[in-house]
């Protein structure tokens, strides 16, 4: 497991998050089982990318592009057929609800349209800032 932020398994993720969050990318061999502990008061999914794993208390089968919402509790359980042909990957994501009013357009997410317009001008003027390829 790439621990990509948040912390799992005594360990801490090298980005801070403003809010509680957990990013973890996995790789599951055949006949892997694992628990996740997580945090009874975050919401998680699972989203695949490579094979198939069950998922739950119910062993859902989840495929290749596709995700899994966990209901309440304080771990997620994943487990690998022994006779899968590949290991799977997923990345499983998660955090505390943040309950508050979403508007979108394009790539931009804020509270209100007066937001998504600020930004976007924002956006026009360059005051986003820039990525530097590595």
């Amino acid at each position: 497991m790439r621990l990509l932020a948040g912390e799992a398994l005594g360990g801490k993720a090298v980005i801070e998050t403003r809010t509680p969050v957990l990013l973890h990318d996995w790789t599951l061999s055949p006949g892997a089982t694992v628990a996740v502990p997580v945090p009874p008061e975050f919401q998680v999914f699972a989203y695949v990318f490579g094979g198939a794993v069950r998922a739950g208390p119910e062993a859902r089968e989840v495929r290749d592009g596709q995700a899994a919402l966990f209901g309440p509790g304080d771990e997620v359980t994943l487990a690998v057929p022994a006779d899968a042909k590949a290991p799977v990957r997923l990345l499983l994501l998660g955090g505390v609800p943040l309950r508050e009013p979403v508007a979108r357009y394009g790539p931009f997410v804020m509270n209100t349209a007066e937001e998504i317009h600020e930004a976007i001008v924002d956006f026009q003027a360059g005051r986003l800032g820039t990525i530097a390829p590595s």
